[in-house]
């Protein structure tokens, strides 16, 4: 299937503005341009509180959003992307409001150490202890005691899977991992890595640049938690929604933990989004098809938190 005419439209715009790929930037350069051109504020709709709780590596910083909906909500824990290298709880505002009013659910946006300052497993690290701490402190967030659902996008997408199997063989249960167009493997060499390899926003250079970045030259790519999609074993793994983009380079990895997480007896819930690109879920103003996710997420979250 063809681009969707608001993505091809979406391309053509990143093209004629020009600027250096992320492979040629430095890590700081590349955090400038994407808070700048990736910003995604919220409008309000939800109310912000900004706190800070202890983490692996210091102090860790989460963003809390609440929506205006009565009673004690359930929790998303969420870790935005970016690589590992570029973004924070702000660049992903506008999805994670979206997320609390729509389910309606509290979340809590998680502000990970990023790389190369701190290469894997630190983001894992410090995703696990805001996971383990929002399960642990219902009370302090309102919100209603049990299990938490954990989530993300892209680089995110990541995390929660890395989150979601460390969370199984410490026995902290959770609800859901709901993983957007998620990494899953480092070795970038599946049919989506080659036909989507340029020209579709996200590029394959641009990837191998992430990994170089986040596992650093003795980083261990085959450790499951750095490569969900290697992990021997996925049984018992909390129930996953996974949500593609037709024309990302990320698109065949994602299906595959998909399937893989099937075939290990795990509820998961496969989407592909047709005619899109990699990002689209949280660019603001662009597509359609957002707002679209936006409720296919939130309806996936919704029936994840009834079920529990």
């Amino acid at each position: 299937m063809p681009l969707d005419t608001q993505a091809a439209a979406f391309v053509q715009l990143v093209t004629e503005a020009g600027g250096k790929p992320f492979e040629e930037m430095t890590p700081e350069e590349a955090r400038e341009v994407f808070t700048t051109g990736f910003a995604a504020p919220g409008t309000g709709l939800t109310a912000l509180e900004d706190i800070s709780i202890p983490g692996p590596g210091g102090p860790l910083a989460l963003r809390i959003h609440r929506p205006p909906a009565a009673g004690p909500l359930p929790v998303l824990v969420f870790f935005h992307g970016g690589g590992w290298v570029v973004g924070n709880f702000s660049t992903h505002d506008f999805a994670c409001q979206e997320l609390a009013r729509l389910t309606p659910c509290i979340v809590v946006s998680v502000d990970y150490r990023l790389s190369p300052e701190v290469r894997f497993p630190g983001p894992v690290d410090d995703c696990y202890a805001a996971t383990e701490w929002a399960s642990q402190n219902a009370a302090a967030l309102g919100a209603r005691p049990g299990p938490v659902a954990v989530g993300g996008d892209s680089a995110g997408g990541h995390l929660a899977a890395a989150v979601a199997l460390r969370a199984r063989d410490r026995g902290l249960p959770l609800t859901l991992q709901l993983l957007i167009y998620p990494v899953t493997d480092a070795a970038c060499d599946n049919g989506s890595y080659t036909e989507f390899a340029n020209g579709f926003v996200l590029t394959k250079l641009a990837m191998l640049w992430f990994w170089e970045h986040f596992l650093g030259p003795d980083g261990d790519a085959s450790h499951p938690e750095a490569s969900p999609l290697r992990a021997p074993d996925l049984a018992g793994v909390a129930p996953a929604y996974v949500l593609t983009a037709e024309c990302d380079v990320l698109r065949d990895e994602g299906e595959a933990y998909a399937d893989r997480l099937g075939g290990a007896g795990v509820a998961s819930t496969l989407y592909r989004f047709p005619g899109q690109l990699h990002g689209f879920v949280t660019i603001v103003g662009a597509f359609d098809a957002t707002a679209v996710s936006h409720g296919l997420l939130a309806d996936a979250l919704r029936s994840a938190f009834a079920a529990a």
